[in-house]
């Protein structure tokens, strides 16, 4: 059996196409590039609008092909919950947006096994950090006060 070739890309969530990058990288191995764009599309419809890193491995001999997929970043995460463009340029003193709990830890929990938080608690806790960097507030407040809530146990309720 010969050996996989496999084609890294970045492609915008529920949008790739056979286009530049998908069929130039994937038109040399024969395999059905059609089939693997819809396979695509249809794992990465929950990411539209972002950017989202895909893997697509191909079996020379058999043109068959096997996709796995990345997860957005953490701020790639934050931005499209806030349906917002981007972070703030200046984030001590512009703010892009505001966050609920509710959506924090949900995108934790999106990010969790790449994250180096072994818990929901910790990981959100870590994208709290991100939201600092981002100038996105939570619930209102500086995402560091936040941590503190989270420290001395607010939140419970939504790490169960």
């Amino acid at each position: 059996m010969a050996d996989k070739k496999v084609v890294e890309l970045i492609v915008s969530g529920g949008q790739a196409n056979a286009g530049p990058p998908l069929g130039p990288a994937l038109g040399p191995l024969g395999v059905n590039i059609v089939a693997v764009v819809n396979k695509i599309n249809e794992i990465t419809k929950d990411y539209a609008g972002m950017k989202v890193p895909v893997k697509v491995s191909v079996d020379p001999e058999d043109k068959t092909f096997e996709i796995s997929v990345g997860t957005p970043t953490a701020s790639a995460l934050i931005v499209a919950e806030l349906k917002i463009e981007k972070g703030s340029g200046t984030p001590n003193t512009v703010k892009a947006g505001d966050l609920t709990m509710e959506q924090l830890v949900k995108i934790a929990k999106i990010k969790a096994h790449q994250l180096l938080a072994p818990d929901t608690m910790k990981a959100t806790k870590e994208l709290l950090g991100t939201c600092i960097s981002l100038g996105v507030t939570v619930e209102g407040k500086d995402p560091r006060e936040v941590q503190k809530d989270v420290d001395a146990g607010t939140y419970e309720n939504l790490f169960g």
